[in-house]
């Protein structure tokens, strides 16, 4: 019936004129961010939004490569100081100039801003010794241990003003809350637009969660306008609608439409898809700290999942190539460590992790549990790519070794403050390097926290292991880039080792549009106006 209806949609749509291309640009997103603060979670479609929006320092290009915004150049001394030189004649959105002040209110702010999600954005601002501004257009910044990545870094902080407080003359003095004297921004100021005020190549004109976004062109945008007058972003989390308001013309650009229809679609001259390998690995996050945890149930109240066999056990009951083959339709590859192989970091011949349930099953009577316990698999259901699909077949492979899996799977606006507030005991998660090297994943998520959580600010599930926090910390501190991969490396197979994060692919993104419009993919997965461009 399904694909009935799909081929009477797309023969229909051969008899509907093509509309001159309008001025407003329409995109279903697959998913929705939750906010416009660009400070308040680092999540892929909130950073994707803000980039609209908010320019930083430095900016990245479809494949990650580092690139001028407000930053022009930047230099290092060889040790712990970075000078960046800033973009003159750049005004933000109401007119006001952009100068290094607002550089320094931004990095405060990061640290001040007490309705972010968890560390978002403090791991990079949380390194920084001293921030000073020589002159209106020259940055200093000093961190407390040598950052290889800050240019890479510091670009993923969206920049406001120093006007959305009142304070007197602006530093980077934490005690002294920076010289800001009234209140910070907050997170409902954003969201309303009274605070959405960057230098962006877009404006915000609304955000109704559940509804729209609606952006509209940034005419004195330093780089020149977009071939968009407005944008509308609309959330429509289901493939078949996204893919039927394509057909029928709501829609010009969708995310990740089913890759079962990408052929049907790429048959009808109207239509283009685009399918970029991305960086983002799907893992399950275990609770290896805790006992009891509290989603587990075992003899004696004991967590099962604090045993590396158990852990083990589990990684080995999970057919990845069939999950890649029949949830995925091919769209995503096996995950045998955090980052694909072959970029900066990653082990050369990761091993294989094999389905093998008869050798599971051994594992877990050898460490105990012949008949298995019980847990909840907690995930979203409309962040990534089939999560609540993938969610559920997990859970029937670990029953085929002995263990019930029940599976909670809710909304990402629930389910990522639950996470961070440590309330599960086995968590599914995505993450894309957002710098291109295997060092992005292991200092966010396997790492201790350290006080000022630069590192570890995501470690919910409590690993902890010396040899590989000596590792990760000497990593990224490293300016001699073989030193360092060599030491990513050996910091990634340590936690490989660990088992107490089992990846599980790699997800592509897919983009489908009307084929007036062309769309570049992108390996960060951000679903940019800036990146879809009228056809010639």
């Amino acid at each position: 019936m399904r694909s009935r209806l799909l081929a009477a949609l797309l023969a229909s749509a051969c008899f509907v004129a093509t509309p001159a291309l309008a001025q407003t640009l329409k995109v279903a997103l697959a998913s929705e961010p939750t906010a416009v603060d660009p400070h308040y979670h680092d999540l892929t479609p909130n950073n994707a939004l803000a980039q609209h929006i908010f320019d930083g320092l430095t900016t990245q290009d479809e494949q990650q490569k580092v690139k001028p915004a407000l930053a022009t150049s930047w230099s290092n001394d060889g040790k712990n100081t970075w000078t960046f030189k800033l973009r003159q004649g750049v005004t933000f959105s109401n007119g006001k100039p952009f100068t290094a002040e607002d550089a320094i209110f931004t990095f405060c702010r990061t640290l001040k801003n007490e309705t972010k999600i968890t560390g978002s954005f403090a791991d990079v601002t949380g390194n920084f010794a001293s921030v000073k501004a020589p002159d209106p257009h020259t940055l200093v910044v000093e961190t407390k241990q040598p950052e290889p990545l800050l240019p890479t870094l510091i670009g993923t902080v969206g920049i406001i003003s120093a006007g959305l407080a009142k304070h007197d003359q602006i530093s980077f003095d934490l005690a002294g809350n920076c010289g800001v004297t009234g209140e910070w921004p907050t997170l409902t100021s954003f969201n309303d637009g009274s605070a959405a005020i960057g230098t962006g190549p877009y404006k915000l004109k609304s955000y109704v969660r559940g509804s729209a976004i609606e952006l509209e062109r940034n005419d004195t945008h330093w780089a020149g306008k977009q071939p968009w007058a407005s944008v509308r972003f609309v959330p429509v989390t289901n493939a078949g609608p996204r893919l039927a308001g394509l057909i029928a013309g709501d829609y010009d650009v969708i995310e990740n439409p089913a890759a079962r229809d990408l052929g049907r679609i790429n048959n009808d001259k109207r239509f283009a898809t685009v399918i970029t390998p991305s960086t983002r690995v799907i893992y399950f996050q275990l609770d290896v700290a805790r006992e009891p945890s509290p989603f587990v149930k075992a003899e004696g109240d004991k967590n099962p999942l604090k045993d590396v066999r158990v852990r083990r056990a589990m990684s080995m009951a999970i057919d990845r190539d069939a999950i890649v083959k029949r949830l995925m339709d091919g769209a995503a590859q096996p995950a045998y460590q955090f980052l694909p192989t072959g970029m900066f970091g990653t082990l050369p011949n990761p091993p294989v992790i094999k389905y093998d349930p008869a050798a599971a099953k051994k594992l877990l009577a050898e460490a105990g549990y012949p008949n298995g316990f019980q847990i909840t698999l907690s995930a979203t259901n409309d962040r990534y790519i089939n999560d609540g699909q993938i969610t559920q077949a997990v859970a029937q492979y670990l029953a085929q070794i002995g263990i019930k899996a029940d599976v909670d799977a809710m909304t990402r606006a629930i389910y990522f403050p639950r996470r961070a507030k440590k309330e599960f005991s086995v968590a599914l998660g995505g993450w894309g390097s957002g710098t291109g090297e295997a060092a992005s994943f292991l200092r966010q998520w396997p790492a201790t926290p350290d006080a000022a959580k630069t590192i570890g600010g995501s470690n919910y599930g409590g690993w902890q292991d010396a040899e590989f926090d000596t590792l990760i910390r000497e990593a990224i501190q490293t300016l001699d880039d073989a030193k360092r991969e060599e030491l990513l490396r050996k910091a990634g197979a340590r936690a490989l080792e660990g088992a107490a994060f089992i990846p599980l692919h790699f997800e592509s993104t897919i983009w489908a549009s009307k084929a007036a419009i062309k769309v570049t993919g992108r390996a960060d997965q951000f679903t940019l106006a800036m990146s879809m461009q009228p056809n010639p």
